[in-house]
């Protein structure tokens, strides 16, 4: 499996305990010191964070963030010990984060609009580069804005690398006072955190969801809601577990309705509850993940860009993909998942392109990708010859090195996810009683079923270098099926 996301390590710099000790002498030597290290440290479920609190002073760390909600501590030490000193009466587990970053599912800017181009229109009402937005036409969401273009008391949640705030696509749409940076596992509301530094991904993932009508730019799948930002993704690229935790229970605590998240935590693409070290960081995502559901929030995970079929999880040959270690080819099994997207009551979205066919990068999987949604394939109409720029999603972007705003193409699960999560946000606008659960089995009910190709798929044979044998598939299932899902998602039909 050949992951593609893109994650970032949140940095940590926390003044940490300094212990001394007499020596045999009577001298004072000071006690070891190591790497100034972050870890989450579990409570029991249900009990509360003071014992593990205190476990964490007496191991010679400091609390840096407590979600006593679900019993989850972040911590930081220098003491080299601190996994094993913490551990006793009021914690759970411990688990360093360290090398556990993971990456974004960065997608590349395959092209740019001037932005002449994106303001060039007779008509103020009209989006002038709508005509180029084919993703929103296949879903039905011209017919979905005739019935309503959403709620502006809907925010959507983007986990993500930030979103710019002086976009003009975009500045009339961000929950200024619900967006905030999680990296570190400690929320920062100030706007310069939770704007992009070094990666514009959260920016194009925010159009998709929520570009305003405005007679500027494109158009979102749900214009009238709003977004916040809500970043969790480092200047490196990495997304540290604490980071995702903080983010959701972000989300949760502010009343967002839904949150978007591309990308999956830790390194290793597949997190094994079976691992003594990955199995506290499945525990407390999990409980972050929970929480937000009782809160109200529906979760939509893209469901990766490595062709990898989810169900059947035999061997993993592109972790860790973080420098921390050298690539290994691993066996796994059942007990190993991509988190958030195989999260129990999480949306796990594929991708299609222009054809309404898997795209060739999508992962699959029968009882893991419940819809699909327009992600983009620019080899599509070519056999994987050539590129198709156009048959990519357009969206807003923000040039990290000039500082300035635009439009551009991207492709990946990750451009799929947040047009599930902009017609999740229609339909709990439209129907504003759905519980999370029953929004997610409306968008179900409600997408466009896909059949599965016959044989084995093989959708860019022509691929330069001799890679398209890489990309072939075998879908399984009848009109709810490894490639597709349920299906589509379908806007108009979701606020009917």
């Amino acid at each position: 499996m050949k992951p593609t996301p893109t994650r970032t390590l949140a940095a940590a710099a926390a003044a940490a305990l300094s212990l001394s000790v007499l020596g045999a002498t009577g001298v004072a030597t000071a006690a070891p010191t190591g790497a100034d290290t972050t870890y989450l440290v579990l409570a029991p479920e249900g009990a509360s964070t003071a014992g593990a609190s205190a476990r964490v002073a007496a191991a010679g760390g400091t609390v840096v963030a407590d979600y006593a909600k679900i019993g989850v501590l972040v911590a930081r030490s220098t003491n080299p010990s601190f996994s094993t000193d913490v551990k006793g009466r009021g914690v759970d587990s411990v688990a360093s984060t360290e090398g556990l970053g993971s990456m974004l599912e960065e997608s590349e800017t395959l092209a740019e609009i001037s932005v002449d181009e994106a303001t060039a229109s007779g008509d103020p009402t009209a989006e002038p580069l709508w005509g180029l937005q084919w993703d929103m036409p296949q879903i039905d969401v011209p017919e979905a804005h005739a019935v309503t273009t959403g709620s502006d008391s809907v925010v959507v949640g983007v986990l993500d690398s930030g979103i710019s705030s002086t976009h003009p696509d975009l500045a009339t749409q961000i929950a200024k006072d619900k967006s905030a940076s999680c990296l570190g596992g400690v929320a920062d509301t100030s706007e310069a955190a939770w704007n992009p530094t070094t990666s514009d991904h959260g920016t194009h993932v925010a159009g998709t969801i929520a570009a305003a009508i405005n007679g500027v730019g494109i158009a979102g799948v749900a214009p009238g809601v709003k977004v916040a930002s809500v970043k969790v993704v480092s200047d490196a690229g990495y997304i540290f577990p604490e980071a995702a935790v903080c983010g959701f229970m972000w989300a949760a605590d502010h009343g967002m309705k839904v949150t978007n998240n591309s990308y999956y935590i830790d390194p290793w693409e597949l997190n094994c509850r079976n691992d003594e070290r990955q199995r506290p960081v499945w525990l407390a995502v999990q409980r972050a993940i929970r929480y937000s559901q009782s809160k109200g929030v529906l979760n939509v995970a893209s469901a990766g860009n490595s062709n990898y079929d989810l169900q059947k999880k035999n061997h993993d040959d592109g972790s860790p993909n973080d420098g921390s270690a050298p690539v290994e080819d691993r066996v796994v099994n059942s007990a190993c998942l991509v988190l958030p997207g195989e999260a129990p009551g999480v949306v796990t979205v594929a991708s299609t392109g222009p054809t309404q066919e898997k795209s060739y990068f999508s992962s699959y999987g029968q009882g893991v990708v419940d819809v699909t949604a327009p992600g983009g394939d620019a080899r599509s109409r070519t056999d994987g010859a050539t590129v198709t720029i156009e048959d990519a999603i357009l969206s807003t972007t923000f040039n990290t090195r000039t500082k300035t705003n635009g439009w551009g193409y991207k492709q990946g699960t990750s451009m799929s996810g947040p047009h599930a999560a902009g017609v999740a946000a229609l339909a709990i606008s439209a129907h504003p009683s759905l519980a999370p659960g029953a929004l997610a089995g409306h968008l179900e009910r409600t997408a466009t079923p896909l059949a599965c190709p016959e044989g084995v798929y093989d959708p860019v044979p022509l691929l330069p270098n001799g890679n398209g044998a890489h990309y072939q598939a075998t879908c399984s299932g009848g009109l709810r099926n490894s490639f597709y899902g349920a299906g589509e998602v379908n806007a108009f039909a979701a606020v009917k």
